[in-house]
Order: C-alpha cells, then structure tokens, then sequence
C-alpha cells in the first residue's frame, strides 16, 4: 500500500523520515512516496543502501511549512509544500493516505484543502490513541479545535466509536467525557451541556471521567475539547519518560542493584514499549474525505515507521467509509440541531 511521507516534516528533517520509510517498508510492507526536495530525498536513500529500490517512489516538493509558521498563510504561499503536495497525492488516488510530523496546523489546512471535509462533519479532529493498562484509548480532540461546542464533543464521540470499531474491532466501545470528576454537574460549561446529549445518543456513553482514568483504560473513547487534550496527552508523554528515566536512574545507582536490574531487563523493555508512543505512530485526523496522520514533532524513526503503518491500517479498514455512511444516514448531523 503506497503511502505518502511529508520527508521534511518535524523537527529533525530528513534522517528520521527516512530511517522510518525504510523501517516500514522492510517491517511492515507499506510502500512510502517520499515528498520532498528530490535531490536530497535520492542522496538520503543511497546513504541508506536502497537508492534505485522499487518500493520507495520520489515526489519532488521544494518547499516545506516551517514549525513556527502560520499554517494557513504559510499553505497559501507554499502550494508546493511538501505537506501540501503530499495530500494531494491521496486526493489524485496516487496514494492511501499522507503521514507528516510537521506543523500540524499545516496538515490540518492541507487535509481540509485537497480531502475536503465529509458532508456532515462539523469538525475534523485528531485522534490520539493512548496507551493504557487495557491496550489503546482513543482521546478527541487532541489539539485540532481548542475551542468547541457541546454538539462538537458528541460529533467527536460518534467519530470515535467508529474508529474504534475499525481500527481496533471492539465491537461495544465505551464512551466517556474528560472532566473534573465523575459526579454529573462536575466541569465547565462545555461538559455540562453536552453531558445530557451524550445520554441520549446512541452511543455507549459511561459519563464522566477524571483524568487519572484515562491510562487505567476506563473507556476505550474519551472526548474533550482540543486544548485539554493536548495538554493531557503531552502531560502523559512527559510523565511516562520522566518514570523511566528515574527508574533507570535508581537501578544503576549502585552496584547491587545491577545484578537484579539486568535480569528484569526484559520485563522492563517490554513494558516501556507496550507504554511508548512511538508504537503508535501517529494520530489519525478524522472528519476528512481521506487518511492523513498527524505525528509529534520531535518524532523519531520507529514512531514514523508506526505512523505510515498506521495511516496503512486506517486504509485498508474502511473508517473513511464508514464515516461517509453515517454522515449519509443524518447521525453524524444530529449534533447540529441540538
């Protein structure tokens, strides 16, 4: 399955993008159209023996979005943006989907430009999948709509449930709202008007939950507006290495502590992965008329190689229809009449 890499997004340029296209090319079969300036994308690839090799396609792009750009102004000025171009080869059917861990304020414009919105999706939002002691939650929104309104958050939910089924094959998702305790009346305004129009969805809504519930895997969707999703999911991010690095730290502090560190090496590799972000990859954007994943910044190759991997997932799953089929039969646009 081809998908195509924004080579230049994030913030360490090419190496990483390129470490990861071949990651996933040799691990997991996906075929990565490689968007960039096409000179440097060739030099990168003989540097890594597979110049010339037939899975990987060169896109010649020019230009890039910068991470501290305005990312609307900056799409409009750069049409040829590698992020740009890369959504426009899922548009023209030249590829699956499009991976970038650039701005993402940029995938985002560029997502909207050429995939469109999917009649009846009041707004696409990205979907962070977070590792839990159950397997995967998955949060909306993570960042794509900081300010929303109560029918945005019961969108997201529906949008959530189908994913969840899609991607993952749990076939009754739970569904809860992020807040500030689990007693109805407790949060903002926000979760207090959409609380009610959760109950009366549809959906297998749980109600309220704390943020503590979330890696404990207490409901496989949880739905908040952008800018607390963010937050949580960078909190988590950062809580989990700093956990690890303390660890680390204490078990080689001194030297009888060694011996036993080394034979719980395994254990401890195998948890640190179970619980890493990088097995994940990325965040799907949803709401859009085709795949585009959204992958942190500061991403290294393993997490680009789960990114296309998982923008290959998403593809071949049939959430892009699904969702089209919801929209069609009015239970996407339910939300707007509340």
């Amino acid at each position: 399955m081809k998908i195509a890499l924004d080579a230049v997004g994030g913030d360490h340029g090419l190496a990483p993008n390129i470490d990861g296209a071949v990651q996933a090319a040799n691990a997991f079969g996906v075929a990565p159209v490689l968007v960039g300036p096409a000179a440097e994308i060739e030099a990168e690839l003989s540097k890594r023996g597979v110049a010339g090799d037939s899975r990987f396609e060169i896109v010649d792009a020019p230009d890039a979005v910068g991470m501290d750009e305005e990312p609307a102004a900056a799409c409009r000025q750069k049409p040829r943006a590698s992020i740009m171009v890369a959504a426009e080869l899922v548009k023209t059917g030249r590829a699956a989907g499009f991976v970038s861990a650039g701005n993402s304020g940029a995938a985002m414009v560029a997502a909207l430009w050429h995939l469109k919105r999917i009649p009846g999706i009041l707004r696409p939002a990205i979907v962070a999948p977070i590792p839990t002691a159950r397997g995967a939650t998955l949060l909306l929104d993570a960042g794509a709509n900081v300010d929303c309104k109560p029918w945005h958050l019961v969108q997201f939910a529906m949008m959530g449930e189908i994913l969840c089924r899609a991607l993952y094959g749990v076939p009754e998702p739970t569904v809860g709202i992020l807040t500030i305790g689990e007693e109805d009346g407790k949060g903002n305004d926000l979760v207090k008007e959409a609380v009610p129009h959760l109950k009366t969805s549809g959906l297998n809504f749980i109600g309220s939950i704390e943020g503590r519930d979330v890696p404990a895997g207490k409901a496989d969707v949880v739905v908040c507006d952008g800018f607390v999703g963010n937050v949580l999911i960078k909190t988590m991010e950062g809580t989990a290495a700093a956990v690890v690095g303390l660890l680390k730290a204490e078990l080689t502090a001194k030297w009888k502590y060694k011996l036993p560190a080394l034979a719980l090496r395994g254990p401890f590799a195998r948890v640190k992965r179970r619980m890493s972000y990088d097995e994940y990859g990325g965040a799907p954007l949803v709401g859009v008329g085709g795949v585009a994943v959204v992958c942190h910044g500061s991403s290294n190759a393993r997490a680009v190689a789960h990114g296309l991997r998982a923008a290959a997932k998403a593809a071949g799953s049939g959430m892009i229809e699904a969702l089209r089929e919801a929209a069609a039969r009015d239970e996407m646009t339910q939300p707007a009449r509340v």
